[in-house]
C-alpha cells in the first residue's frame, strides 16, 4: 500500500482479561468461571490491527501505562506490524477491560481507562504529521473528548469515526466523520446531539436518512446478524451478514472497522469496503478473544447472505 493509503488509529490501548461463563451472572450473584487470561485489547489497538492483518499500513497513536502490563497490551500491535512512534508511556497503568464472555457468546465489557485517559489534544497534535498524511484516520470513544475533538483541524483525508461508547461531542466533529459508523442504540445517541428534541426514528433506514439530514456525510450503521446498512451521497444500501456461529463476539466490531478502513484506504467505494467488513467481522466473532481472532490474508472469509449486497 502506498504512502497515500496510510490509516492512522487513534485510540485505546487496553489489557482484556477474559472469562467465560454460561451465563451472565444477574446482580449480586456469584457463578464459577474459566479462563483469566489476559490478551492485548483497547478498542483502537484492535481497529489497527483487524487493518493491519489485513494488508493495511497502520500507524497506532495512543498510550500505554508503566507496568508490566503495558507490554500484553502492545504485543498485538507489534505481531501485526502496526508502527507505534505515535504511542507513548506514561506514568501509571496500562488501560484494562475486564470481558465476560457467555456460551451463546454474547459478552459484557467494563473498561478502565488508566493510560488512554492521557490521549488529549496535546497528545493528539504531536502526531500532526502523521495524521495530516493518513488516507484514513480512525477514532472511537475511549480517549478523552479533547483528543477526538482535536482531530478534525488535522485530518487532511476521512475521518472513520465509531463513537463507541457515545459521549458529548461539538457537533461539528460528529459531521466531519466520513463515514461515521454506529449501532443502532448510538445512532439515537448520535442523533440526540445533532438535533436535540427529535424522536429517534424506529426504522433502521429513517435512522440513516436522519443522521445524513443532521449534516452527516456518510453512515454506516450496524444491525449484528442484520447486516448494515450504508449511506452516502449515491444513496442507501443494505449489506447482509456473514452467517456463521459465533464463539465470541468481543472485538468482532472493531475487525469490522478495521476492515472497512482497509477497503477505503485503498480506493473502495463504501458498500465494497462495508461488504469486506462484514465477512472480516464474521470471521472474528468465530475465535476466542479479539486480536487473536482477526483474519489474516491466508484465511477464507465467510461470504455474506444472499440479499441485496
Amino acid at each position: 500500500m502506498s504512502p497515500a493509503g496510510v490509516i492512522a488509529v487513534v485510540g485505546s490501548i487496553n489489557v482484556d482479561l477474559i472469562a467465560q461463563v454460561a451465563r451472565h451472572p444477574k446482580p449480586g450473584e456469584t457463578l464459577h468461571g474459566r479462563g483469566g487470561r489476559m490478551l492485548p485489547g483497547g478498542k483502537g489497538a484492535n481497529q489497527a490491527v483487524a487493518a493491519a492483518r489485513r494488508g493495511g499500513t497502520v500507524e497506532m497513536i495512543g498510550a500505554v501505562g508503566t507496568d508490566a502490563q503495558a507490554e500484553v497490551g502492545l504485543s498485538g500491535l507489534r505481531a501485526a506490524g502496526v508502527g507505534l512512534t505515535g504511542v507513548r508511556e506514561v506514568e501509571g497503568p496500562t488501560g484494562l477491560a475486564v470481558v465476560t464472555v457467555a456460551e451463546d457468546g454474547e459478552n459484557t465489557i467494563v473498561v478502565i481507562a488508566g493510560a488512554n485517559g492521557s490521549v488529549d489534544a496535546a497528545q493528539v497534535r504531536a502526531s500532526r504529521e502523521l495524521l495530516e498524511r493518513a488516507a484514513i484516520v480512525v477514532c472511537q470513544g475511549e480517549i478523552p473528548r479533547a483528543g477526538i475533538e482535536a482531530l478534525p483541524e488535522l485530518v487532511r483525508g476521512r475521518l472513520l469515526h465509531n463513537p463507541a461508547p457515545v459521549m458529548e461531542l461539538d457537533p461539528a466533529v460528529l459531521r466531519a466523520s466520513d463515514p461515521l459508523v454506529v449501532n443502532e442504540h448510538e445512532a439515537a445517541l448520535v442523533l440526540a446531539q445533532l438535533a436535540p428534541g427529535t424522536d429517534a426514528p424506529e426504522q433502521p433506514a429513517q435512522m440513516v436518512d436522519a443522521l445524513r439530514d443532521a449534516g452527516i456525510t456518510s453512515v454506516v450503521l450496524t444491525m449484528g446478524a442484520r447486516g448494515s446498512l450504508v449511506a452516502d451521497a449515491d444513496g442507501q444500501r443494505r449489506i447482509p451478514a456473514a452467517p456463521v456461529t459465533a464463539v465470541d463476539t468481543t472485538g468482532a466490531g472493531d475487525a469490522f472497522i478495521g476492515a472497512l478502513a482497509v477497503g477505503l484506504a485503498g480506493g473502495d467505494s463504501l458498500p465494497d469496503a462495508a461488504r469486506l467488513a462484514s465477512r472480516v467481522g464474521a470471521f472474528a466473532a468465530t475465535g476466542q478473544g479479539a486480536q487473536p481472532s482477526y483474519p489474516g490474508p491466508e484465511d477464507a472469509l465467510p461470504p455474506l447472505a444472499r440479499g441485496e449486497a
